[in-house]
């Protein structure tokens, strides 16, 4: 089995599992779903450049990001009603 680094994967917050009013911070991408009671009032997307510089250094950054695209879709796939 290969030894991968301790960020590999982890470029994207896991989607599934977040907590509203809090931000959700993978390696390079955070998110924020902000709500009031039942009402969802803003979402945020931001991102760290120099942990994407980072990331683009890394020899595994290829594979690293194909995986964290196929699992967003997949939590995506599995995520609607």
């Amino acid at each position: 089995m290969t030894k991968h680094k301790d960020c590999y994967g982890t470029i994207f917050h896991d989607s599934l599992h977040f907590s509203d009013n809090r931000k959700m911070r993978g390696k390079v991408f955070e998110f924020e779903l902000s709500s009031a009671g039942l009402a969802r009032t803003n979402r945020s997307v931001s991102f760290d450049v120099t942990e994407w510089d980072d990331c683009q250094k890394c020899p595994e950054f290829e594979h690293c990001y194909k995986l964290c695209m196929a699992k967003l879709t997949l939590e995506t796939a599995i995520s609607k009603d």
